[in-house]
């Protein structure tokens, strides 16, 4: 049930006939956890805060830093010396108080991983580094929660869905195996902010779209962005049978 004041606040994306009142509800009713409240999940959890999803499970061990500023627009200058949670908690309780906001200020390990990721119906990889992204994608496919990735260094970036409930739906450890140890961050490499504010307002609406039930999400399919020419290119992506995370788990 949605009260006059729900109404209201989200009466622009309740006109939409893709989402409606039953949308919406399922958005009110949904638990997300997002992990890494940087340059992806700074519009992430600020978009999903604003569209009404029910729960927001928000996960970062870091504080602000000035260096964020630049591109993590969830945070202030305020913030600079607090925990990304805390930062975030404060700004999202601003914008909707009807949101439920869960916080992780710790390291997520194996079990309080499989934990935190138990508890919600989707999980938004936000991260910059391969082996947390290895590690949720892992947990992911073990509990068949959806998971949207997305990525951004430099003037490029990349977005993608990976839904184990799919049979053909391909996983992270498809696409990247084990990854490069050359691997750099934006911290070694730079981006630019427009990029990754755009890879993350991408990746919130996979997500409401998987949530609330409409359109397309981009299961099997890569999404390539080159900032510097202003292009999007699309590939395909199948699931790879041999894959030592998802390929076992047809039976």
């Amino acid at each position: 049930m949605l009260s006059d004041q729900e109404l209201l606040r989200y009466s622009r994306q309740i006109l939409l006939a893709q989402v409606d009142i039953d949308g919406q509800l399922r958005l009110k009713d949904s638990r997300v956890l997002i992990v890494g409240l940087g340059g992806l999940g700074s519009p992430v959890a600020l978009y999903l805060a604003a569209a009404g999803v029910g729960e927001l499970h928000l996960a970062d061990f870091d504080t602000v830093d000035l260096t964020n500023l630049q591109r993590q627009v969830l945070h202030d200058t305020a913030s600079v010396g607090l925990s990304k949670v805390d930062s975030a908690l404060n700004r999202l309780q601003a914008i909707n108080p009807e949101v439920r906001l869960v916080a992780h200020r710790s390291a997520l390990d194996e079990d309080s991983l499989t934990a935190a990721v138990q508890a919600v119906d989707l999980v938004l990889d936000c991260t910059d580094n391969f082996a947390t992204r290895e590690a949720v994608n892992a947990t992911c496919v073990a509990q068949g929660k959806p998971l949207v990735s997305g990525a951004a260094i430099r003037l490029e970036g990349q977005l993608s869905v990976f839904d184990p409930r799919r049979p053909e739906s391909p996983c992270y450890h498809c696409l990247y195996g084990h990854g490069s140890e050359a691997e750099l961050t934006c911290s070694e490499a730079g981006v630019v902010g427009p990029l990754v504010g755009l890879v993350g307002s991408l990746q919130a609406l996979e997500a409401l779209k998987l949530l609330a039930g409409f359109g397309e999400p981009l299961v099997g399919r890569l999404l390539l962005i080159d900032a510097l020419g202003s292009r999007f290119r699309e590939l395909r992506v199948k699931r790879d049978p041999g894959c030592s995370v998802c390929g076992g788990h047809d039976d």
